[in-house]
């Protein structure tokens, strides 16, 4: 099994530290959509019927309500929230949500590569989301019978 490791610099929005397997979606999310038990529950969306629980949520920004951020912060409260989250462009929702769930938050400039790594159905990836230092790293690990696109 090969491995390969990688850093990305990100900006600091909502300070901490969280790990996981990622979750990703080149799909804005509205979070009113996230159930107390993490599921995506949008027939239109392509995480439909998926838990962001646990996950590093990969996604460019938030669209719909500011009552979203209740919905993540009711997530977090039920313990099946994302344990970071990291966006091309942070909005308004996102940066609420993350906030009164005390939940690290970044913006990465390197989204779409990011985004690359994500959807890559020959490669495992853990993202290591640090707002503190704004960085994420990233250990790819390929391996046969794991897929990490979404």
């Amino acid at each position: 099994m090969s491995m390969y490791n990688m850093e990305m610099l990100c900006k600091s929005i909502v300070k901490g530290y969280g790990e996981g397997y990622a979750i990703a979606t080149y799909e804005p999310i509205n979070l009113l959509s996230i159930d107390t038990n993490g599921v995506v529950n949008d027939s239109a969306h392509i995480l439909n019927g998926k838990s962001v629980a646990g996950k590093v949520l990969v996604f460019p920004n938030a669209i719909g309500s500011s009552v979203g951020a209740y919905r993540l912060y009711a997530a977090k409260m039920s313990g099946n929230a994302p344990t970071a989250v990291i966006c091309s462009k942070v909005d308004i929702i996102t940066a609420s949500a993350c906030a009164i769930s005390n939940m690290p938050l970044v913006e990465c400039a390197e989204y779409d590569r990011l985004m690359g790594l994500c959807s890559s159905s020959s490669i495992y990836i853990i993202v290591k989301a640090d707002a503190t230092k704004a960085s994420i790293s990233i250990r790819m690990e390929e391996s046969e019978g794991k897929e990490s696109k979404i």
